[in-house]
């Protein structure tokens, strides 16, 4: 918590030195305005334009704070223009001729366009927003063009500030020289520059630059699916840190029979979703993810829940299947609303056990193992015999919505664990914390840096030699090749629409040369690192299978990892920080049964490093053999062949329940809409009947 504390009291400070700064600019100018001297004047509107341009560059959440406070930018330059001017008069730069005029006009002319501007850039975005984001779809129709300068288009500070800063040289030179003109000409060179930019944002709104409008691009999307016509959709809804778990699926949707289609809600997600070659749609309103119901498709796949699934649940010729992003025997792997789906598919006969054990509502007969087919990238065991370091990958989960002591190691126990395996001279640790670690619970943040910096600490201590630049040279030559395949063709400045219009249908087999290039970076970043060297693993590469190949054993915490990592049979610990005791803790969570345990103080580390340099005191190694059966299932046939089985029965279920309410709905009697008419009109003449004798009830 003290660090915590420290990083509130640093955001106060730079808060309060920006406003002092502000403050400062301020007080000068008004001095320039009470007393003769061009000095105040300059050196105020100066600072004042160096305080926003620090705003704008370094100090974003001080700047969210002053607009919160009513002093945005446009207010913050206002007010020095104000005093800046009035400073100008102070100093009779300002005489009733035609430059002090001209000064004054030029000023106002340069507000004027500024709010013009941002009028003309808010329809222009108005416009430029389709109700839906495409990637991987032919665009043709849509009338897609690329986006307006950004600097007219969005980055309306930026503009502002520009201009403040050039006004405020030209009054400069005003005020030493006592003449108006030069600040008038700068004024009006602005104005100039401001009137062509937002002549040429005009031009957007245009018919031969303006995109579909909503009616005609939900016109588009109909035909597109009815050309398309997908079978089955992985869809997704989460924040800017969940995209790996739609991500982990792609390599497997791409596999499927069909045609795939990945729905995503926000816009975006888009661009955080891993390169693929499969059709992208994004629909953010629930009344346009509703056209999904008329189209061709059948199941939609569910690796998370979110608030925004239940909308998608709505869809009545859909077959729902929760997929998970990953297995584990934390309660976040039995959440009560898996009964919502049709069906819920688990790796192995653990989890249909969980589920059972759970009692939240889903039955038995709608669980399906289908194995986890994303997990072929990992590699079997290979004897550490020989090695003159081993490779330890502690990977911690996070601390979990809930206050669970025993979510995630970090805490409790993850510095013990650092120290007890840094303390052996010949391991190399990675470090890979889950990417959303101390996003509920600032001590898990707080802990996560305390190791890093024990890592660098241990790397201080260790030499060695390092790969030579031929090796470097190799890791830089793939991350080109990389870059060249997966950064998006639009420019830095292009906006959704331009995007889209970049990213339209790939070229086939692209989503294979990118696999190709990852795997070849990964192998390139690997042999760049020295062999002796601890490392902390953050970000989306390399991958965390990518880890798993690298280490000869693992230490995590209960979940999916600890599941995935038994795919190669390696020897692997889990942290109890529960509070259980071993037996308890084994009996509670059957992932543990083939682990060793680590208590929060880490004893035991050295005892389980010798067990993995010397295979034969190893006496967990058939336990983990049974028990990657029992949670992954058996290895034949494949899991990809019983998914791909899974979506085309729940598929098939899908159509047969379609055709039955179809032939349910031709078998009611048709309403004679003739007949019906004749006697509405016979009962409101006998009620008008009835009103004029005073019979009517309701009298």
């Amino acid at each position: 918590m003290a660090r915590t504390g420290a990083r509130s009291l640093r955001e106060l400070a730079a808060l309060g030195g920006t406003l002092a700064l502000l403050a400062l600019g301020y007080v000068l100018q008004l001095l320039g305005i009470l007393l003769p001297g061009a000095v105040p004047a300059v050196a105020g509107a100066v600072l004042g334009v160096l305080t926003d341009v620090l705003l704008f560059r370094w100090q974003r959440g001080a700047a969210r704070r002053l607009g919160r406070a009513q002093m945005t930018a446009p207010v913050r330059q206002l007010l020095r223009d104000g005093l800046f001017l009035g400073g100008l008069a102070r100093l009779d730069a300002l005489r009733p001729d035609g430059k002090g005029a001209w000064l004054l006009v030029a000023v106002l002319g340069c507000w004027a366009l500024h709010f013009l501007c941002q009028a003309v850039a808010g329809a222009v975005r108005t416009r430029r927003r389709l109700p839906f984001v495409i990637r991987n779809i032919d665009a043709t129709g849509l009338g897609l063009t690329p986006a307006p300068p950004a600097l007219f288009a969005r980055q309306g500070t930026l503009r502002l500030t520009g201009v403040g800063a050039l006004v405020t040289v030209g009054a400069a030179v005003s005020a030493g020289t006592g003449d108006a003109l030069w600040a008038a000409l700068v004024a009006s060179c602005c104005c100039a520059g401001l009137l062509a930019g937002t002549a040429h944002l005009g031009s957007w709104l245009l018919s031969r630059k303006r995109v579909a409008d909503e009616e005609r691009a939900l016109d588009w999307l109909d035909g597109w699916l009815e050309e398309y016509r997908p079978t089955l959709a992985l869809y997704f809804s989460g924040g800017t840190s969940s995209a790996y778990q739609a991500n982990m699926w792609l390599s497997t949707l791409a596999a499927l029979d069909g045609r795939p289609l990945i729905v995503l809600r926000e816009r975006f997600m888009v661009r955080k979703l891993g390169a693929t070659d499969i059709p992208v749609l994004c629909l953010p309103k629930v009344a346009h993810l509703m056209h999904l119901e008329h189209s061709a498709l059948r199941v939609l796949l569910h690796p998370a829940n979110s608030g925004k699934t239940s909308q998608a649940l709505r869809i009545p010729t859909l077959k729902h299947a929760f997929i998970n992003h990953g297995e584990s025997d934390k309660l976040s792997s039995c959440n009560p609303y898996a009964k919502a789906y049709d069906q819920v598919w688990v790796a192995g006969e653990a989890a249909r056990e969980r589920y059972r054990a759970a009692d939240i509502g889903v039955e038995d007969k709608d669980v399906v193992e289908v194995g986890r087919p994303q997990l072929a990238p990992i590699r079997p065991a290979e004897p550490p015999r020989g090695k003159d370091m081993l490779t330890v990958l502690y990977a911690p989960t996070w601390e979990g919505w809930t206050t669970d002591p025993g979510n995630t190691s970090v805490i409790l126990a993850g510095e013990n664990i650092v120290r007890a395996l840094l303390a052996d001279p010949k391991m190399r640790l990675l470090y890979k914390p889950h990417p959303m670690t101390g996003s509920v619970d600032p001590r898990a943040r707080e802990a996560d840096m305390r190791i890093r910096q024990l890592v660098t600490e241990a790397n201080a201590r260790r030499t060695g030699p390092r790969p030579g630049p031929e090796t470097v040279a190799g890791l830089e030559r793939a991350a080109v090749e990389l870059a060249e395949l997966t950064v998006s063709a639009a420019r830095p400045g292009a906006d959704e629409v331009e995007r889209m219009l970049a990213q339209s249908r790939p070229e086939p087999g692209h989503a294979d040369r990118v696999a190709e290039a990852t795997a070849a970076w990964e192998e390139a970043y690997w042999a760049s690192l020295p062999a002796w060297e601890h490392q902390v693993v953050t970000g989306p590469m390399p991958g965390i299978y990518s880890c798993f190949n690298q280490s000869d054993l693992l230490v995590s915490d209960v979940s999916s990892v600890v599941s995935d990592y038994l795919v190669s049979e390696k020897p692997y610990a889990v942290a109890n920080t529960s509070g259980m005791s071993e037996e308890e803790y084994r009996t509670a969570y059957p992932t543990v049964r083939a682990a060793t345990v680590l208590t929060p103080g880490a004893e035991g580390v050295p005892e389980l490093l010798e067990t993995v340099r010397h295979p034969e005191r190893d006496l967990l190694a058939e336990a983990r053999r049974a028990l990657k059966v029992h949670l992954l299932g058996p290895a034949e046939p494949p899991s990809l062949a019983r998914f791909n089985a899974a979506c085309l029965d729940l598929a098939a279920e899908a159509e047969a329940r379609n055709a039955r309410q179809a032939a349910q709905a031709r078998e009611v009697e048709p309403v004679d809409a003739e007949a019906e008419v004749e006697a509405e009109h016979e009962l409101n003449g006998s009620q008008a009947l009835a009103e004029a004798l005073g019979d009517d009830d309701r009298l």
